[in-house]
């Protein structure tokens, strides 16, 4: 899939080659607010494996009009099942476990999903589990990778949908052309400022500005000086300019 969002000048790729898979979640809130942040982020695919309560009404909610994203939701009996077809396995975890896996964290691993999608444009799987104790070792020697996202050491207890949210965000950075389109507009010349330093210094003597305790050299001299800094645009001295007609047109 390839769309571009031409209000935010993104070239938006791969989304749809991403999995998110929810291990025995057991608030269904949680699945609703998951696929709000994945539509936020372009995620589409949500893979729920053997969920509690759900459907549910709390998950619609938390949904907050995600609806299709759960509507088009895969359920699953397995982790197996809800892995069959991918080419990376990736698990989210807080902390390492006795036995060590390949351990990123969420940057690294988006970028790990890139180098995938290069290679062989085959779907990633990004795997959550419980919200109490997250995924088992034994739901983690399915995993290739082990994720985390970094936070406050002290306290470190991210929601199953927060940590969705976090992932879901840093996956949509890695996959857009974040190039705004930043050029200023046609910048003011020095014909454009030179002429507005004489109409203000004319503004200025007309209004008896000037004086001995502010000489008319050394003041215009710092007004340039304060104008030049700003680069105005072309415009922007069009706007000055009629602001000073308003004092005293200008006498070429």
């Amino acid at each position: 899939m390839s769309r571009t969002n031409k209000e935010a000048n993104y070239t938006l790729t791969n989304f749809n080659k991403v999995r998110i898979v929810m291990v025995n979640t057991t608030e269904p809130g949680n699945i609703g607010a998951a696929a709000r942040a994945m539509k936020n982020m372009m995620l589409s695919q949500l893979y729920l494996v053997s969920p509690s309560n759900y459907p549910s009404a709390a998950a619609t909610a938390r949904a907050s009009g995600a609806d299709d994203v759960l509507a088009n939701a895969t359920i699953c009996s397995s982790l197996d099942e809800a892995l069959n077809g991918v080419s990376l396995v990736i698990g989210a975890s807080a902390r390492q476990r006795n036995i060590k896996w390949r351990q990123l964290n969420v940057i690294e691993t988006c970028n790990e999903i890139q180098s995938t999608f290069v290679a062989n444009k085959r779907d990633v799987a990004v795997v959550f589990g419980t919200e109490n104790s997250g995924l088992t070792n034994e739901e983690l020697d399915l995993c290739s990778i082990l994720m985390t996202i970094p936070g406050n050491p002290e306290y470190f207890s991210l929601n199953v949908a927060s940590a969705i949210q976090v992932f879901a965000y840093q996956n949509f950075v890695a996959n857009v052309d974040g190039k705004f389109d930043n050029s200023p507009n046609e910048i003011a010349s020095f014909d454009d400022l030179n002429g507005f330093y004489k109409h203000l210094e004319q503004a200025l003597e007309h209004i008896d500005y000037f004086d001995s305790k502010k000489p008319k050299s050394i003041l215009m001299r710092r007004l340039r000086r304060l104008f030049g800094r700003s680069v105005p645009e072309k415009e922007e001295v069009a706007i000055l300019r009629g602001i000073l007609n308003k004092i005293n047109p200008y006498k070429p």
